[in-house]
């Protein structure tokens, strides 16, 4: 380790992801016009999971995946690498609308997704260094307390009665983060490494006999077909899993807004440095603040902190190269050294970042239009690498016409508005993430509740 910021290598920037070792070699482009029964646009978590349970569902389908760059380039391969139980949207006000014993099937199926995850893995033989150690939640202001105990109440109300609160000193058995005032626990977590899944996961699909295109970037999708520059997929049944790349698509620029979010990798930190720190359970670490952070102790001992950085880009537009700026890798970096001061001096290896797809809601959806044959799923607001895997079998089973429980769910369906155009998009995001600063700086201060600047925020964001 260095002994000094300022020794400190430049760390590799960009490259889409520390996960990736290597880049892959892409699978061969569409050759040309083919037919199929089920044509899924994009090779992400979304896509491969759906036509993973379709093909196991009616092995004699034709299914075939197009995908702009290779499998896992998006969110699926760039993530915090966290499988929760957390759900994608707003409990409460999707209980407005669907009630609330439909939203508490919701939470007990994602729940129950996360050891869908792990069994299909292990199943598979897929290595993606999953460990189901939960997740530990900290508080470090006394406003952020207050937010914790009260989301610990609601997950009591939405039946996750093992949500429990911590006190520092049990916070610390886990992880000695510094300046812990409150924390909570969940067992619904698994750290895992996201490529390892998405490519794991690629790679089963492929043996059971789906058709996946690489370097095959869908233009439109139309009733009956997916059109690209190297030929047109026709099919009867055609989804979309496009996610934070949804807006370069045809008529989609609105549907969701691509939101960055930002990680670093630290070099492998030695033996010593994890005696002081703990974190033997490999939990997932998330904290309460509004510009929030999220992090895993990775399978070969380093850690890996993301946060949102620059959060929205004009236009909806996309950094395919995954580059960060230096301001962000230093405020990542900050973070870490504040709540682990026993990294101080470790070197960041590599930095990266990606995009999310936000419904203007906050509120993830799936569903099937069977009079167009489209279908769609996405939104995930961050939490997807649980949520793709229950929207692919909500998919699954709304293409092949089962009525189940799943389809029940009051995501399916559900129709969570348009952004709004340009300039406002933008100025709205950047003034709401602004704000969130601004409202984290209030709290530092010591207030007990929650700043009304992030108060106001969320209002206008409409966000859960």
């Amino acid at each position: 380790m260095t002994a000094t910021t300022a020794s400190r290598p430049a760390p590799v920037n960009g490259r889409v992801a520390h996960w990736f070792a290597e880049l892959p070699t892409p699978r061969p482009a569409l050759p040309g016009d083919r037919d199929a029964d089920v044509c899924v646009v994009g090779a992400g978590l979304t896509g491969l999971w759906t036509a993973y349970y379709l093909k196991h569902a009616d092995p004699g389908l034709r299914i075939t995946v197009l995908e702009a760059e290779f499998a896992g380039f998006g969110a699926s391969g760039r993530n915090g690498g966290w499988a929760s139980g957390l759900i994608p949207g707003a409990r409460d006000r999707m209980a407005r609308a669907y009630g609330r014993p439909a939203v508490l099937d919701w939470q007990r199926a994602m729940n129950e997704a996360v050891d869908e995850v792990i069994d299909v893995a292990a199943r598979e033989g897929i290595d993606a260094g999953i460990v189901k150690g939960g997740t530990l939640r900290v508080a470090r202001t006394p406003a952020q307390a207050t937010r914790l105990r009260h989301k610990v109440e609601q997950d009591h109300e939405w039946g996750v009665a093992d949500s429990v609160l911590l006190t520092p000193a049990e916070s610390a058995a886990r992880i000695r983060i510094d300046g812990v005032t409150a924390a909570a626990f969940t067992p619904h977590c698994a750290r895992l490494q996201p490529a390892a899944l998405v490519r794991g996961l690629a790679d089963t699909v492929e043996r059971l006999g789906v058709t996946i295109h690489e370097k095959s970037p869908v233009t439109a999708i139309e009733p009956g077909r997916a059109i690209t520059a190297h030929g047109t997929v026709r099919a009867p049944v055609v989804l979309r899993a496009t996610e934070g790349f949804t807006a370069s698509l045809k008529g989609q620029r609105r549907t969701w807004l691509p939101m960055n979010s930002s990680m670093i990798v630290t070099e492998p930190l030695p033996a010593r440095i994890w005696r002081e720190i703990g974190w033997e359970g490999r939990e997932t670490l998330g904290d309460t603040a509004h510009g929030h952070m999220y992090a895993q102790r990775t399978a070969d001992d380093r850690i890996a902190i993301g946060g949102r950085g620059v959060p929205y880009r004009f236009g909806s537009r996309t950094d395919n190269e995954g580059r960060v700026g230096e301001r962000t890798i230093g405020q990542l970096t900050g973070t870490l050294e504040r709540m682990l001061p026993q990294t101080a001096g470790a070197r960041v290896d590599h930095a990266w970042c990606g995009v999310l797809a936000v419904p203007r809601d906050w509120s993830a959806t799936v569903g099937l239009d069977r009079a167009t044959g489209l279908g769609w799923a996405g939104g995930y607001v961050g939490h997807g690498v649980t949520s793709t895997n229950l929207a692919a079998r909500t998919l699954t089973d709304l293409v092949l016409a089962r009525d189940t429980r799943l389809t029940r769910l009051p995501w399916t369906g559900h129709a969570p508005g348009t952004w709004e155009p340009e300039p406002f998009r933008w100025l709205g995001v950047r003034g709401l993430y602004t704000a969130y600063r601004l409202a984290d700086r209030h709290e530092a201060g010591g207030r007990v509740r929650t700043s009304p600047i992030a108060t106001v925020a969320d209002l206008i964001a409409r966000r859960p």
